[in-house]
């Protein structure tokens, strides 16, 4: 039986993680699909990550409707998390950031691919989505469930997605897996914009991506990682 209060507290954790390790700043967000009720998601009320405490996580339906607001103001983007869980049924977990590092493959044409073992998690494909190429000139906040379900189609069954100009997107089959993943995007980003000034970077095969992130995913890796962004986050 899950324990709802352990994820939730889970998802609190989740939120400190990714501000301690800059994945998010003042800005981003971390979602999870309710324990007892596919049909609705957690996440806290608009807040900076790194202060985000019990009292503030809010419930929603899929289409963004708040179940009770109690004069809470949610994140205006919550529609990115919301069309996710609803396209991809086995997601439980959903990460929207800004890291600096990421961004620049979302503008220059540059593909992002996993070059190191930790970051097979990031999957083989990265697609890019561009909310001008649908919806003409924005704010470039995901607002609508129009927007997030063009998002979610751009996504499809893949772990990442790069935003055009904004962020990216990542998609966990639990919120350990999504912070991982989040994580270790950010720090392959970093590694191949570095080896891109060297020469051409090699990167990770088909089966090499597959074999390292089953181990990654395992209890043996992600226990321990958990355990450790844990304690750096003091959670």
């Amino acid at each position: 039986m899950i324990d709802i209060r352990e994820e939730f507290d889970k998802l609190i954790a989740s939120n400190r993680i990714l501000a301690r390790e800059e994945v998010v700043d003042a800005f981003g967000h971390v979602s999870l699909r309710h324990p007892d009720n596919p049909h609705r998601y957690v996440m806290s009320r608009s807040r900076s990550p790194e202060l985000v405490e019990f009292d503030d996580l809010m419930e929603f339906e899929l289409d963004g409707e708040a179940v009770d607001l109690q004069g809470r103001t949610p994140y205006g983007e919550r529609m990115i998390h919301g069309a996710v869980f609803e396209n991809r049924p086995e997601i439980m977990a959903v990460v929207h950031n800004h890291s600096y590092e990421v961004l620049p493959f979302g503008i220059t044409g540059m593909p992002m691919r996993p070059v190191i073992h930790v970051a097979s998690v990031i999957g083989q494909n990265i697609p890019v989505w561009d909310i001008q190429d649908k919806f003409g000139d924005t704010d470039m906040l995901v607002r609508t469930m129009e927007q997030g379900r063009d998002l979610a189609a751009t996504l499809k069954n893949n772990n990442c997605l790069l935003m055009r100009g904004h962020g990216a997107v990542i998609a966990g089959r639990s919120l350990e897996e999504a912070v991982m993943t989040s994580i270790y995007l950010q720090v392959n980003a970093r590694v191949l914009s570095e080896a891109l000034k060297m020469g051409t970077p090699k990167g990770l095969t088909p089966g090499e991506i597959e074999q390292s992130s089953a181990v990654q995913g395992s209890p043996l890796a992600k226990d321990r990682a958990w355990e450790y962004f844990c304690q750096r986050a003091g959670v």
